[in-house]
């Protein structure tokens, strides 16, 4: 299989690549049985179709594309093995040449593994500071807990501290609603706070059929960032507000809540409250630690295709967080009044930051000779699979999770994974 080799700047090359139709003759018979897995081919069952059967039904390209993504692993990973290039990240392939029958030619441009000197880990010095739970915060989970279990009345008078409130709400943001801001039916728990600062305390003495327009600002880490900080004009109207009355707090209540007595869920609760502050001081800890190595250590330049890497997974995660609180990417361009390419660009910063944490990482990893036994790699494997062992696409998933570039990453979280604990257990902790 002939090839050249491209030196580029900024620790990286390219790859050109040339795959003859008898070398990729295997991948196109394998895609040929899985298309007629697929595919009703009249006079065959699924996946008993010949070759030239399946190519007059979908076309020789159909089949090409179908066998495209293993022909170019297979070279690409055959290319890098011969020229021992110590790789990082996903390459960037382009297409020049793709035709049935003849040869298939393709460039794949990758970062190669940038010289990082690290600091001295054991001069580091990282403080964990880990915030003690307080009885206040336990009785205050414990009036949440009875709060599940209220009786509720309706009332006509003034909404009070410990009331339920039902109220339609219009946000906006310089004039302009906030996408997710206008709600029907909206419930407020008014001994609740509430996760705008002051919100609360403008409806308590409102009663049923009033209206209200007041101004509050939005906490500064809100999951919307435009909003965070920033101040907007809320609209309420008040349908209806009722009384709650409390279950009692006794030994009845906390063996409901599969306790024996009051004593117990209160010990139980603090002990899960403690778990979660110690875990948080634990992520903090980690954060502190990774950008004072960052700091203190050299880098050649990081290679662009790197950093690229880096934001395409941090716009994904953005979007997986809009989904989950039901905002579409498009809303949250309108809404700060950016474009794709405008959003991309500014998590330039935090990806290069990104890329050298995981420099780092692997550095750790190469100089103290951490490395991920085979047995580790098939438990996580196992694990994973098991999530997905009653999807109806099993199937289709243990086969994606076979591959050699699925396994590689996998192997490279369980490396990070061992190479955080050993960070941990070496620095000063202070």
């Amino acid at each position: 299989m002939p090839y050249t080799v491209k030196k580029l700047p900024q620790s990286q090359v390219q790859l050109t690549i040339t795959v003859s139709p008898e070398e990729y003759e295997k991948d196109l018979q394998a895609a040929a049985n899985r298309i007629s897995e697929r595919v009703n081919i009249k006079g065959f069952r699924k996946g008993k179709a010949p070759y030239e059967k399946v190519k007059q039904q979908v076309g020789e390209m159909g089949i090409l594309q179908e066998a495209l993504e293993t022909i170019l692993r297979h070279s690409y990973h055959t290319a890098v093995v011969a020229e021992n290039l110590d790789i990082i990240g996903t390459p960037e392939i382009n297409m020049e040449k793709m035709a049935p029958g003849n040869d298939l030619v393709y460039t794949a441009t990758v970062a190669l593994l940038p010289q990082v000197t690290l600091a001295d880990i054991s001069k580091i010095k990282v403080e964990k500071k880990i915030k003690k739970v307080e009885d206040k915060q336990v009785s205050e989970t414990i009036d949440a807990l009875r709060g599940m279990q209220a009786q509720e009345v309706k009332k006509d008078g003034a909404a009070g501290e410990t009331d339920k409130m039902v109220i339609d709400m219009d946000i906006k943001h310089d004039k302009v609603p906030v996408e997710g801001g206008q709600s029907k039916g909206y419930q407020v728990y008014l001994s609740e706070k509430h996760y705008i600062p002051g919100f609360n305390e403008q409806l308590i003495g409102l009663k049923p059929g009033e209206e209200k327009s007041f101004t509050l600002e939005f906490p500064k880490d809100h999951y919307q960032k435009h909003l965070a900080g920033k101040k907007a004009e809320f609209e309420v109207k008040v349908k209806d507000v009722f009384t709650r009355t409390l279950p009692e707090l006794n030994d009845e209540f906390a063996q409901k809540l599969g306790q024996k007595n009051v004593a117990e869920l209160k010990d139980l609760l603090k002990q899960n409250k403690q778990a979660e502050e110690d875990q948080k001081a634990d992520q903090r800890f980690e954060i502190e630690l990774l950008d004072q190595l960052i700091e203190k250590s050299k880098f050649e330049d990081i290679p662009n295709i790197l950093v690229t890497h880096e934001k395409q997974k941090m716009f994904q995660e953005l979007k997986r967080d809009l989904e989950k609180n039901g905002v579409t990417l498009e809303q949250y361009l309108s809404d700060i009044k950016k474009k794709e390419e405008e959003l991309f660009a500014d998590f330039e910063i935090q990806a290069v930051k990104r890329a050298k944490a995981a420099l780092i990482s692997r550095q750790v990893a190469k100089n103290n000779n951490i490395q991920v036994e085979e047995k580790e790699l098939e438990e996580e494997l196992s694990k994973v699979k098991e999530m997905y062992k009653d999807h109806p696409d099993y199937a289709q998933y243990k086969e994606h999770f076979d591959r050699p570039e699925v396994k590689e990453t996998i192997a490279t979280t369980i490396q990070n994974r061992k190479v955080m604990d050993f960070l941990k257990e070496n620095v000063q902790k202070v």
